[in-house]
């Protein structure tokens, strides 16, 4: 399943040279698959050595699928993807977040997973299960929001309010995980993801691996103090990343107005006028206080970043989420200070890579866990279906 997932038009003899099985056991794996619906043929495919062509095989367009959804300071967001990773549905809304009652926010968000989930349903797909992606720590059971600064929210039961088969997660390592399985990378397993709305969130994957830290916390960058003697943060310490390069900072700093503040809600899919595409848009003019504010975001980044990369030296830093809008930007100052500070003479200036799954990153990392579990133990699947039948 995991050679199907990452390959095009794979046939079983593909499959049985990349796991090194014999070609008999592999076809009888995939018959089974194909029976449980989990895989389809796509036709024939004509070999590059002589011989009779082979069928192309592809993960099945129906079947299972994940749920994902986004709870942000000024937008909730749900999608279904299929077992490739695409994007079958979509639903999103904006929201001001910001400490409002959780289970209002709770709520509405129930309402877009419902929508998701039905319009999926009628297209043939067969969700397993919802991952919520939020900006802040949760806990080990991967269901409590332990601390969200910046909603406001404190010990927020979340996955017992949406109900069975509910896992929460924190956004930055859901970005960092959509990554390393939809991002387009090759053979990219060792990096740092790093993104950014209001805060600003990092993780780390190691050997192709999400790294958690000893309880779970691994990746607060925003909250790394990059001017000891800085303004105040959120979290309550003073100088930290966030206060330079998080979204509203930046708007600050730049003399443009942030998302509600102008009275105004903006959709989040493309947010109209809001404060990130009115930056976007001072900066593609040349706007002196835009750039500027750019500047000293991608310096303060750059100093974070060079001690993650001398801590951890990863193959590279990824920059996600919609910090990639920025890059054209804010991506110089970061280049600047990682080849000032970080040690390893053999880090390259290509090594700071950019997402190309830009602002949906977060959500489809989130809908794709959710059905990750059927590609990691389709056997196991199987058997639930099997019973239930």
């Amino acid at each position: 399943m995991r050679v199907l997932a990452a390959g095009e038009k794979v046939t079983r003899a593909g499959v049985a040279v990349e796991v090194g099985l014999t070609r008999a056991t592999v076809s009888t794996l995939v018959d089974e698959l194909l029976v449980a619906g989990l895989l389809e043929e796509r036709g024939a495919q004509r070999p590059g050595t002589v011989g009779r062509p082979g069928t192309a095989l592809a993960l099945s367009a129906t079947g299972p699928a994940g749920v994902g959804a986004e709870i942000g300071v000024d937008h909730l967001a749900a999608c279904v993807v299929d077992m490739r990773g695409v994007v079958r549905c979509r639903a999103e809304a904006p929201a001001a977040n910001r400490n409002r009652p959780a289970p209002a926010v709770l709520a509405e968000l129930a309402e877009l997973t419902a929508r998701v989930t039905a319009e999926a349903e009628q297209a043939g797909l067969r969700p397993v299960g919802t991952t919520i992606a939020v900006p802040g720590l949760v806990g080990r059971d991967r269901g409590t929001v332990l601390r969200a600064p910046n909603l406001g929210w404190e010990d927020v039961p979340v996955a017992a309010a949406l109900g069975e088969r509910t896992v929460v997660e924190n956004e930055a390592n859901l970005g960092a995980l959509a990554e390393l399985w939809l991002g387009g990378h090759d053979k990219l397993a060792d990096f740092v993801h790093v993104s950014a709305e209001i805060g600003i969130g990092a993780a780390l994957v190691v050997e192709g691996r999400l790294f958690r830290g000893a309880r779970g916390f691994a990746g607060e960058l925003g909250h790394v103090p990059v001017r000891p003697d800085g303004p105040l943060c959120s979290c309550g310490a003073t100088g930290c990343l966030e206060t330079y390069a998080g979204e509203e900072a930046l708007l600050r700093a730049a003399g443009v107005a942030a998302p509600g503040n102008s009275g105004e809600q903006a959709d989040h899919a493309d947010h109209g006028n809001s404060g990130p595409a009115a930056l976007r848009e001072a900066a593609r003019r040349g706007d002196p206080a835009a750039l500027l504010a750019l500047a000293e975001a991608g310096a303060a980044l750059g100093i974070a970043l060079s001690g993650a990369v001398n801590l951890l030296d990863p193959q590279a830093v990824v920059v996600g989420g919609p910090l990639a809008d920025l890059a054209p930007w804010l991506l110089p100052g970061v280049r600047r200070e990682l080849a000032a500070r970080v040690t390893d003479r053999q880090w390259r200036p290509e090594d700071l890579v950019t997402s190309r799954l830009g602002r949906d990153g977060v959500l489809r990392g989130a809908a794709y866990s959710s059905v990750r579990t059927v590609l990691d133990d389709p056997a196991a699947w199987i058997s639930t279906v099997t019973a239930k039948a």
